[in-house]
């Protein structure tokens, strides 16, 4: 993973101390509300329902155990002993004081990490594959090209202040993992014809109160003109952009406004004046981000000891029928042979899913270093994935995890849900999240029922801001507000790959306690129609979106 140089570390000291400085003449009374706000939100402080919300960065889901461990001091000595994982693979803390959060990022910056530009109107964290480097069908590891981006972007002085908060992907593999269609910008890595590396570029989608599926505007640019073309995509962004209307200020209504052909031509004619210029990326340069990667000092196993391995791993799991079922539904399959990438679920029932203790996090520390080459990545469904494990040591791995809470064997199926923290914590949310998620993870903790469902994602939001990403749920949960009470909205069909497609609202909302016999009823018709083999979204696309609607109001 990137590891800072004297620069880097300089950069985040000198922030730390400009933060903790503007917050004394804060609290002192020496600069107002207003003026304020842009300087914590630039440094990833909310002001939420309850308390002050810091939300730490952690660059495309990499954390080394060394910043797992400061992660549970953070919540131990800060916090109420907890933090939560959020669908950008960021960390999030509930309860902070604001006189402490630049005691917070001074910690947090001895460990090469921070909270700027996590919030505000700027380009955020950027986010990956959380198999990026390890799965058998990436085309290219896009985790340099991430390291790239975000030391392009972070301070950009032009784009410190947009229109609207700004989110980008980057994938690289065969199966989009990323969701870079539902992003302001999406990029694929690919090659051409010649064999050059390179992006397709996606620009325009997003969630929240318009949904919109993000447009091809190239099918093609070169790596070493990816910040060029990018930074040509923000400056026709900050020329057209609303900044009248914030819900109208988003990039995807500016290109949906205009079309993706006209804006494709705009960007085209504004990155004539940037090809060439400083912002080019050098070979030299992306070497030296792909050595921060290196592929790690695996073990060669000779024919033999791989073949005994295999034989163990399957006797193992013939005499353990529940780490067996943990196989089958939370490892991956590694591409270096005698390995295996290893989900750890943060889904148990009656805790809000994503959220961590610092035990836990204690504890992920440890087994990252002792069976992860020091290392765990984060996802945006809200797990931990311990990325390379050796396949003798998987159950040993899943006897530790049990006693922690990490053993669940549910990685996508419908328990293993997206949710925002709604209304508990957030003063944007209508309505609440957890108690709904856990209602329907208690009516549906029969594994064999939910494996017999199959994989089928479903998400919950508190309100159309979108942070439970309901939009591209199989099964989606919005929160609404009918005169000032808590009722909920129930979307079907969406889907967030390379075929990526938006939920469609099924009709009237529901109270709470109505919801999760409602999901009952769609599961139990979805039961009924489907086709052997079938999974849930494919039997909807088949049926069509009324055959469900019938069934979830009779």
């Amino acid at each position: 993973m990137y590891r800072y140089d004297s620069i880097d570390q300089k950069i985040v000291d000198d922030r730390v101390a400009q933060f903790r400085d503007q917050t004394q003449r804060y609290l002192a009374g020496d600069i107002t509300e207003e003026e304020f706000l842009p300087l914590r939100l630039q440094n990833g402080l909310y002001v939420q329902r309850l308390a002050p919300m810091l939300r730490v960065c952690i660059p495309y889901g990499m954390l080394s155990s060394a910043q797992i461990r400061m992660l549970a001091h953070v919540a131990r000595k800060y916090d109420k002993g907890y933090g939560h994982i959020t669908t950008r693979q960021n960390i999030q803390y509930n309860w902070p004081a604001l006189k402490n959060v630049p005691d917070i990022l001074a910690d947090l910056a001895t460990v090469e990490m921070h909270a700027v530009q996590t919030s505000g109107n700027c380009i955020r964290n950027f986010t990956a594959d959380p198999f990026a480097g390890v799965a058998v069908d990436e085309v290219m590891d896009p985790r340099p090209y991430c390291e790239v981006m975000r030391q392009w972007a972070t301070f950009h002085p032009e784009f410190a202040f947009l229109p609207r908060k700004f989110k980008m992907a980057v994938c690289g593999s065969k199966t989009d993992r990323a969701a870079i269609l539902v992003h302001d910008i999406g990029m694929m890595l690919t090659t051409n014809d010649a064999g050059e590396i390179g992006f397709e570029v996606f620009v325009g989608g997003g969630m929240g109160r318009t949904p919109v599926i993000g447009s091809l505007i190239s099918p093609f640019v070169a790596e070493k003109d990816i910040l060029t073309y990018l930074e040509a995509i923000l400056r026709v962004y900050n020329l057209f952009g609303n900044r009248l209307n914030k819900y109208k200020a988003r990039i995807k209504i500016l290109v949906r406004a205009m079309g993706p052909e006209a804006f494709a031509a705009k960007v085209e004619e504004e990155w004539e004046h940037l090809k060439g210029s400083e912002s080019t990326v050098t070979p030299e340069e992306i070497d030296r981000m792909k050595s921060f990667f290196p592929t790690p000092d695996y073990r060669i196993l000779d024919d033999a000891v791989a073949s005994n391995i295999d034989q163990q791993l399957v006797q193992q799991r013939e005499e353990h029928q529940a780490f067996d079922r943990w196989i089958t539904r939370n490892t991956r399959e590694h591409r270096q042979p005698g390995y295996i990438s290893v989900v750890l679920s943060l889904k148990p029932i009656g805790v809000p899913p994503g959220d961590v203790t610092a035990e836990q996090l204690d504890a992920i520390a440890d087994l990252a270093d002792k069976y992860s080459l020091g290392e765990a990545r984060t996802t945006k469904e809200q797990n931990i994935v311990l990325a390379d494990v050796a396949k003798d040591q998987l159950f040993d791995l899943w006897q530790a995890c049990k006693p922690l809470g990490f053993a669940s064997p549910t990685i996508g199926t419908l328990s293993d849900m997206i949710c925002c923290p709604g209304g508990d914590f957030c003063s944007l949310a209508n309505a609440k999240s957890i108690p709904v998620a856990e209602a329907i993870q208690r009516k549906f903790d029969d594994l064999d029922y939910l494996y017999d469902l199959g994989d089928i994602s479903l998400n919950i939001s508190g309100c159309m801001n979108a942070c439970g990403h309901h939009h591209v749920g199989n099964i989606g949960v919005l929160g609404v507000d009918k005169k000032g009470e808590e009722w909920y909205q129930i979307q079907l069909g969406g889907d967030q790959g390379k075929q990526a497609s938006l939920a469609k609202v099924l009709g009237p909302s529901f109270s709470r306690e109505q919801v999760p016999d409602i999901i009952e009823k769609l599961l139990n018709s979805f039961v009924e129609v489907r086709i052997e083999g079938e999974s849930f979204l494919e039997t909807y696309r088949r049926v069509g979106h009324d055959g469900f609607k019938a069934a979830a109001y009779a």
